[in-house]
Formats: C-alpha cells, sequence, structure tokens
C-alpha cells in the first residue's frame, strides 16, 4: 500500500511581509535624513523573520551595510550574493581571520588579538584590512574602555597593513525618549571620537533603532537599526511621536488553525496541572501550537488569540505542540478555521508587544521566538 505524501506546510506559519520590510527601512532612512547611512541588522536570522531574504529587501529599499553577530551569516549573506558591506559585530575566533579577505567582510574589533591575527592575515594576503573599533561608553558589554584608547592607538602601529575605519559605540538605554543618560553618554562619545581624529576620519556610529527614533542628534554618521525596520519600537510604544506617514509597520505575523473542538462540563480540568477549572459548560478549540513553536509555557491562562476576528482566551496550560482556547462565546468556529496568533483578523489586531506583556519580556524576543521556531513563507 503506497501512503499518500504528507503535506509539505505545517499547521503553523509565520508570515512576512516583504512591503513592510521595504517600508520600514524607507521611513526611517527619510527620518534619519539621506546623508546618514543604515545599517540594517540582519543578525539572529533577522529577527526571525529570515536573514538572506530580509537583506533582499533592505537592499531593494537601498541598504547597502548589514550587521551580524557571527562570522558565518556573514558567509551565508555573501553566498546568497548579498552586496554592500557586512559588519562582523561579535569578533571572530582563531583560524577565521582570513575569512574577512575571502568573503570581503568588516571586522568590529575590541581586542589586541584580533588586531595580532587580522594584521598578519593582511600581510599575507597583502592587502589593507579596515576595521571598526568598539568602545563600550556606558553598556557594560563589549569594547575597550574610554580610558584605553589612548594606548590602544598607539599600540595600532605595531600591527601592519590595518587601518581604523570607525568607531562604533551602543546605547542601553535610547528606548527610554525620556532617558538623560543617553545624552550624556553620547558627549563622552563624541570626545572619544574627537580623541581619535585622524585623516581620513575615522565613521562615527552609536545609534540604535530607539536613538533614531527618539535621539535624532545622535545619528552620526551612520545608525544600526534593528527591531524599527522589523514594524515594531524599542520601548514598546505605537510611535505617538511620529507623524502618521512615519508608522512603521509589523512584518510578522504567525496563523495557526483548529484542529479539535469538543464542549466539557462544569468543574473540568484542563491540561497540565489543572491550573485552569471551568466553572460552567465550555467550549474549546485545540489548537496545534506550543511552546516548541515559540509560543511559550509563560502564556498559559494569560494569552489570547483571535479566531472570526475575536479574542479567544487560552486556558490551561500551554503543552509542547498544544494548547486550548475557550471559545464559548464565539458562535459557528469549525475544525480548519484559521486562528491568528501575531497579526490581524477582522477588526482586532495581536501585536508583538502585547504578546510581549503576557510573556513579560519584549517583542525583540517574541519575534524570534516565533520566526525561529516554524515554517516561514513570504508574501
Amino acid at each position: 500500500m503506497i501512503h499518500p505524501q504528507p503535506p509539505s506546510r505545517s499547521f503553523n506559519q509565520v508570515c512576512i511581509d516583504p512591503s513592510a520590510l521595504h517600508e520600514n527601512f524607507s521611513k526611517m532612512q527619510q527620518r534619519v535624513g539621506r546623508d546618514i547611512r543604515i545599517m540594517a541588522m540582519v543578525k539572529a536570522d533577522a529577527y526571525g523573520h529570515g536573514m538572506i531574504r530580509s537583506a533582499v529587501c533592505f537592499a531593494g529599499a537601498g541598504c547597502d551595510c548589514f550587521g551580524v553577530a557571527e562570522i558565518e551569516e556573514g558567509l551565508e549573506l555573501r553566498q546568497a550574493g548579498i552586496q554592500g558591506q557586512i559588519f562582523v559585530l561579535l569578533g571572530f575566533q582563531p583560524s577565521q581571520e582570513q575569512l574577512f579577505f575571502e568573503y570581503d567582510l568588516t571586522p568590529v574589533v575590541f581586542t589586541y588579538q584580533a588586531l595580532e591575527l587580522l594584521s598578519q592575515a593582511a600581510v599575507m594576503n597583502g592587502k589593507e584590512m579596515a576595521f571598526h573599533l568598539k568602545i563600550d561608553c556606558g553598556m557594560g558589554r563589549l569594547g575597550i574602555m574610554p580610558s584605553e584608547l589612548e594606548e590602544f592607538l598607539a599600540r595600532l602601529k605595531e600591527f601592519p597593513k590595518l587601518s581604523l575605519a570607525g568607531i562604533m559605540s551602543h546605547f542601553p538605554m535610547a528606548d527610554d525618549a525620556q532617558s538623560t543618560h543617553t545624552l550624556a553618554m553620547y558627549q563622552q562619545y563624541k570626545k572619544v571620537c574627537m580623541q581619535s581624529s585622524q585623516q581620513p576620519p575615522a565613521l562615527c556610529h552609536i545609534a540604535n533603532s530607539g536613538a533614531a527614533l527618539y535621539f535624532p542628534k545622535t545619528s552620526c554618521d551612520m545608525v544600526r537599526l534593528g527591531i524599527s525596520l522589523y514594524g515594531y519600537y524599542p520601548d514598546g510604544a505605537k510611535g505617538a511621536q511620529l507623524a502618521r506617514d512615519e508608522k512603521l509597520v509589523p512584518a510578522m505575523s504567525f496563523t495557526t488553525q483548529v484542529v479539535q473542538i469538543k464542549s466539557v462540563p462544569a468543574a473540568t480540568g484542563i491540561s497540565y496541572g489543572h491550573t485552569f477549572v471551568t466553572e460552567k459548560e465550555t467550549k474549546i478549540a485545540v489548537l496545534p501550537v506550543g511552546y516548541a513553536d515559540g509560543f511559550l509555557r509563560s502564556l498559559s491562562n494569560k494569552a489570547q488569540v483571535l479566531i472570526k476576528g475575536m479574542r479567544a482566551r487560552i486556558i490551561g496550560r500551554i503543552c509542547m505542540n498544544l494548547c486550548m482556547a475557550d471559545i464559548s462565546e464565539i458562535p459557528g468556529v469549525e475544525t480548519g478555521d484559521p486562528v491568528v496568533i501575531l497579526g490581524s483578523q477582522g477588526a482586532e489586531t495581536i501585536t508583538a508587544d502585547e504578546i510581549a506583556e503576557w510573556m513579560g519580556t519584549i517583542s525583540y524576543e517574541v519575534l524570534c521566538l516565533f520566526g525561529n521556531n516554524n515554517d516561514r513563507n513570504y508574501n
């Protein structure tokens, strides 16, 4: 007996709207100004939106600079035919330095070991390597301290065929439009940039999405944009400070479907641990989505989904691949009906910010969870 081939697509589908990615890039370019370069952050598989496809969309909108975390991501972009400058932000491991030359990647440096390895490879290849230096001006993360810059610049002369092409740092509180720390940190950063003054001058960049949106004077020569390109605001706001035609457009939606409908009597425990017990006869839609798909267990008895354009509450603990929604007040639900976890249906919308609030996190994590744990398609 020949069994039919199983469906090629999962019940759960993440859909990415390329036109939204294009629109968000264009809006942010207009906001920061045409003379300010944008580095599109496509690390972490473009925040769950798909690194290659997102980079293609941004390139189509005029982007010529991309940011990745690790060197393997840079290789993938080049192998996919992505042109322009690609920054590798997390450094590299010994023996990977040659790849910067082979694939025309730009290293971000914050250790002397990296300088030594890049210099040796540059001499071997007979090519100059331009790098960007990471300064820690208040993030407490990667980067040399401002007090170390003078020594660093002095020692740079020890490493042949290397040139300092950029000075970068990162804001820790730019998502707070009322932050006084951000502007104070920016003043410190400007002093660092002046201290590194050279000919030609190094490119300066510190602004992320929050800074580009709320502290535009910090844009310098380039901004590094992540969450805004995917349609969300770093503070979870709806862009209240922006004009109507500047509002960002979420690019991701996440849908599943009803696989079973059942009615259970009052005093029925639902799912593991019976954390929810019905108070009356309840109609339930069983959904084939769970924490393995990024719909985390912490959303149990909190999250809502959209069915027939109405909100339905998730009841009971979310399982690895299943969860239950109360559809007692939603008429006409049938097996196979589409269910929106993230996105719009009818007049209702559930955003990544709303899900993040239920989950106790931020939109970034929600997008990464959904996008990186489910089938993605682009429309």
